[in-house]
């Protein structure tokens, strides 16, 4: 009854089929993969978001080769702020709202300069492309706590005198003319002695997962859907050629079954015919119009 499944037609749809069932089983693991990433950067900020300071020079080798487990991690640094080199990273949005962000190397007392994200400016009004306003940064001495965070990588766009487009930490490097600690930088959590006015802390990252889970199930089940219909087509295939071999039953009298090893084409259907009346009827039906 199932024959018809080895024929080049149904193969056909059957590659197809296991085509597409790969596709979104591969779709639903990125998926995965993706919350796996996720839940994992959220370990990381319950784990360090709110620990207890470290001193830099315990967390030095994370600035120099960074560890994704040491980010959120807030480090105590003591230096002063080169603000001749402070610079604008641009298209910074937060919250929905576009801006901009500050930085500032730190010079610390052994020679080490970190760069240090003092926080968030938005847009201004007076001048295209620039805030309208950049707080000072503290004079002289100051002790920062800072969370660790990765450089980032170099974009193909440019930026104006003073800005930069990333936290490309290389670049930056470039622009100072003095070595800058490459790998890691710090967003700023608080500084003493505090400014008067200082740019919008960061806050703290969502701890949402996102849907990647139910992303990775709707794939998953788009894939078994294909099988699913797959069976129903062929069991419907199945059911009319059944139907199909019964009709051709019953065109046929008992008398007139054909008694040969080959099978007769399921679509030609044989013609009946029609039995005579024999003798004894047509006098039966004389009797009876005479009334005998």
């Amino acid at each position: 009854m199932y024959k018809f499944l080895l024929s080049s037609r149904w193969l056909g749809w059957f590659a197809l089929v296991c085509a597409l069932a790969a596709v979104c089983a591969f779709l639903g693991t990125w998926q995965l993969d993706r919350r796996n990433a996720v839940r994992e950067d959220i370990g990381w900020v319950e784990t360090n978001y709110s620990a207890d300071p470290v001193p830099f020079e315990e967390a030095a080798g994370y600035f120099e080769e960074f560890d994704p487990s040491a980010e959120w991690l807030p480090v105590q640094l003591t230096g002063t702020y080169d603000t001749a080199n402070q610079r604008i990273v641009r298209n910074r949005p937060l919250n929905g709202r576009p801006g901009y962000e500050v930085l500032v190397p730190l010079k610390l007392q052994d020679g080490t300069a970190v760069v240090i994200n003092r926080g968030w400016l938005a847009i201004g009004n007076n001048e295209a492309g620039w805030p309208d306003e950049v707080p000072a940064a503290p004079e002289g001495e100051v002790s920062v706590v800072a969370r660790i965070k990765p450089a980032e990588p170099t974009l193909l766009r440019g930026a104006p005198e003073g800005q930069l487009a990333s936290i490309d930490l290389a670049t930056y490097q470039d622009q100072t003319g003095y070595p800058l600690e490459q790998a890691a930088y710090g967003l700023m959590s608080s500084e003493d002695p505090a400014p008067a006015d200082r740019p919008e802390a960061s806050p703290k990252p969502a701890l949402d997962e996102g849907p990647h889970l139910s992303y990775a199930l709707q794939w998953y089940a788009f894939g078994l859907l294909f099988f699913v219909g797959f069976g129903y087509a062929a069991r419907q295939e199945a059911w009319n050629i059944i139907e199909a071999g019964e009709e051709d039953a019953d065109d046929f009298d008992d008398e007139d079954e054909v008694h040969s090893a080959a099978p007769a084409p399921r679509r030609t259907r044989p013609v009946r015919r029609r039995r005579g009346t024999t003798g004894e009827e047509e006098e039966d039906a004389i009797l009876d119009a005479q009334g005998y």
